[in-house]
């Protein structure tokens, strides 16, 4: 029976019409039940985040099952069915497999290589199972799509490369510090981009957190959040002194850290490195703090460089694991092709076997007087001819189904030999 897959994604459609769309958990039960109530849908499983709804599904008709599908979808959240369905795309059977594939691997992700897709994709799976919608065609299915998800992460390095100025800011410091275990952290400015290279630095292990800002009530707010601790703006220059990473973003016109603030700090410092993440525009960090010993700068030009040549790294790994995901929807669909013919090639050998049988029975019947090595020999011999006839059949059954043409094959051998009708 046929897999498929239909939906709409950031790729061709706009956010505003993907939030409508987006399905909480509780009323994906309810449209898991729905979709599964009639004789459409044998399997299926939604897909819901917010850059892509899709709904996964094995079905006699696919075309009236993506139809269902999203009529029933448009109808819990409310939407106009005729926005829709002009943007939606369907693939079969490969290219519903390759599909898969490609989103779990985050090969189709709005950030190539990004981890949070994995983990939505198997808690859509996981709660189709809970449901009772999963059947055994989307069950090898995702199960094959999370083993490639994996072997594109650890024989690629798609996912090493930071591709965010924040984190790219931290993969640097890394670099500088060999480790963040226990290095400390300065916030001037409580920006958002700051907060989140703040965030990823402490789950590398920095700490502790300090917060500077010209707002006092901010910096508390900010540091309470990063379980840190907040700096009145006039000791800027003290807990510059106590730290190793400065992350500066204030909404200053002018720099606030100036050579000759750090210049005076690093006397103190007997050499310990001064690292600076300097994402204001305007900047905060004077231009020639970075010419000083064991200073090291960098703003958000500097920063944009490395996420640009680290998105053209992705790039390059993204091609190696797109071959990868080729070699496994090829070894996917060869296995979907034996899963198919065998029920027939069962029926075809008992079939065969029930003749030989009966043969072989009919033959001794005549000879009641052969010995033990004659029987022994009519029967091994009976086995052989009905191993050569089944040879071809076989083989033609699955060549055939591992290029995409084994039905009619199939109702050919059944009517040919008297298999009954195909299930």
């Amino acid at each position: 029976m046929p897999l498929f897959v239909t939906g709409l994604s950031h790729k061709n459609a706009p956010v505003a019409l993907r939030e409508q769309l987006a399905v909480e958990e509780d009323k994906l039960r309810e449209l898991l039940q729905d979709l599964q109530a009639g004789d459409v849908l044998r399997e299926v499983v939604v897909l819901s985040t917010c850059n892509r709804v899709e709904i996964y599904g094995v079905a006699d008709a696919p075309g009236e099952a993506r139809a269902l599908a999203f009529r029933s979808l448009c109808r819990h959240r409310g939407v106009d069915l005729g926005t829709v369905e002009p943007l939606l795309y369907t693939h079969l059977e490969a290219d519903a497999v390759r599909h898969a594939f490609r989103v779990s691997a985050s090969l189709d992700s709005m950030m190539i290589g990004e981890p949070q897709i994995l983990g939505q994709v198997k808690d859509a799976f996981g709660l189709a199972q809970a449901c009772e919608t999963v059947g055994p065609q989307l069950h090898q299915l995702f199960s094959q799509a999370f083993s490639v998800a994996k072997r594109v992460r650890t024989e690629t390095e798609i996912a090493r490369h930071a591709v965010s100025v924040s984190f790219a800011a931290v993969e640097l410091a890394k670099k500088i510090f060999d480790g963040l275990s226990g290095r400390a952290v300065l916030l001037v400015g409580a920006g958002k981009m700051s907060e989140l290279a703040a965030k990823h630095l402490v789950e590398q292990g920095a700490f502790p957190i300090y917060v500077a800002n010209r707002t006092w009530g901010r910096a508390q707010d900010l540091a309470r959040a990063l379980s840190g601790t907040a700096v009145p703006w006039d000791e800027l220059s003290t807990a510059l002194a106590a730290v190793d990473i400065v992350v500066t973003s204030t909404g200053a016109s002018e720099p606030v850290i100036t050579r000759a603030a750090v210049t005076r700090i690093m006397h103190g410092r007997r050499g310990r490195p001064l690292f600076f993440i300097d994402i204001a525009v305007p900047r905060d960090v004077e231009t020639g703090v970075d010419g000083l010993d064991d200073v090291y700068r960098y703003d958000i030009d500097d920063l944009k460089q490395v996420v640009d040549a680290n998105l053209r790294e992705r790039a390059r790994e993204a091609h190696r694991a797109e071959t990868l995901v080729e070699r496994e929807v090829a070894k996917f669909m060869a296995r979907q092709g034996d899963v198919e013919v065998i029920p027939t090639i069962v029926s075809l050998r008992a079939r065969l076997e029930e003749i030989r049988l009966g043969e072989v029975r009919k033959t001794l019947a005549r000879l009641p007087d052969a010995p033990p090595e004659t029987r022994a020999a009519i029967d091994a011999l009976s086995t052989a001819i009905v191993n050569k006839i089944l040879h071809a059949p076989i083989t033609k059954l699955r060549e055939s189904s591992r290029a995409g043409a084994s039905r009619s094959w199939l109702d050919l051998v059944h009517e040919l030999f008297g298999l009954g009708r195909r299930p």
